[in-house]
């Protein structure tokens, strides 16, 4: 698969601030990328930097194979972008702010202002002027400025935030919907990991400005693998046969008649082997794994 986004070296310093150090994101086209850290880790720099609002201390950024240095123009009109806080006209509608934005990329027809407004939810309030609107509608409406132009790759840093648990549904059903049908590919940047694991493909994480992960998602969910849950009968001697074997590094009992077995994968067979080989009944056994927050914190 061909990067759509590659940036080599990337580093960020204010003053004696290492903000972002050496990062190197590599995004294909097609991606649903999450772009994953907790707030200050350097996520929003990153993306501002990818986009020239500001100068990297050094290092490059390579967009659709080409250094966005020397074609910024050229790049920039197949790349949408929602970085921080929306800006638009308050006293003016949503409908006006997008004909201004429209009127200034060109060759953007005026009837996808009213479809990108009905696909992200403001249908039924595109005329009121967005001083009216909740914190939920405007970061709607920077979305909606972002997608205006039917880029093929967009950048959206925190597009949930203000949202309600429905308006995040919808969201994701939005970007889902946009990647699948026509093909756009999306970095999302969020702290909130629960959210980027149902909705992206692709994760890089960032802590304290350095790029500590970088794969598929179904990668990184196998390696937060780390054991077993196992319903089983009796209990007590499971936890006898289980406990001073090599290679089982925790057994507890998490509710009545349930087990947590910490063992390294390759181990599965053979626990469940031990257990009903010695008359315990095993009648459930599950992978057991860390959440995305734990793996994270673990790195």
């Amino acid at each position: 698969m061909v990067a759509i986004l590659k940036t080599e070296g990337l580093t960020k310093h204010f003053g004696a601030f290492k903000a972002v150090q050496d990062l190197n994101l590599e995004v294909r086209e097609g991606d649903l990328y999450g772009f994953l850290g907790p707030n200050g880790s350097g996520k929003t720099t990153s993306m501002r930097m990818i986009l020239r609002l500001i100068r990297p201390t050094s290092g490059r950024v390579l967009l659709f194979g080409e250094d966005i240095a020397s074609n910024f123009i050229g790049i920039m009109q197949k790349v949408g972008a929602l970085v921080e806080l929306p800006a638009y006209y308050p006293y003016l509608t949503a409908v006006q702010n997008l004909e201004i934005l429209r009127l200034v990329s060109g060759g953007v027809p005026a009837s996808r202002i009213p479809e990108v407004l009905e696909t992200v939810g403001l249908g039924p309030r595109m005329h009121s002027r967005v001083r009216t609107y909740s914190q939920g509608m405007r970061q709607r409406l920077g979305i909606a400025m972002a997608l205006l132009t039917k880029p093929r790759l967009v950048f959206l840093d925190e597009p949930t935030n203000g949202l309600d648990p429905q308006g995040i549904n919808h969201m994701r059903e939005v970007i889902q919907e946009l990647n699948r049908k026509d093909g756009v590919t999306f970095v999302i940047s969020s702290h909130l990991l629960h959210e980027v694991e149902l909705t992206c493909t692709r994760i890089g994480m960032i802590k304290q400005g350095k790029l500590i992960v970088q794969d598929k998602l179904d990668a990184i969910i196998a390696r937060t693998v780390d054991g077993l849950r196992i319903a089983c009968d009796p209990t007590a001697k499971a936890i006898s046969l289980l406990a001073d074997r090599d290679g089982i590094v925790d057994v507890k009992e998490e509710s009545p008649g349930r087990l947590r077995v910490v063992c390294d994968p390759a181990r599965f067979a053979q626990v469940n082997t031990l257990l009903v080989e010695n008359g315990v009944t095993v009648s459930e056994l599950t992978p057991a794994r860390k959440s995305l927050e734990e793996f994270f914190l673990s790195q």
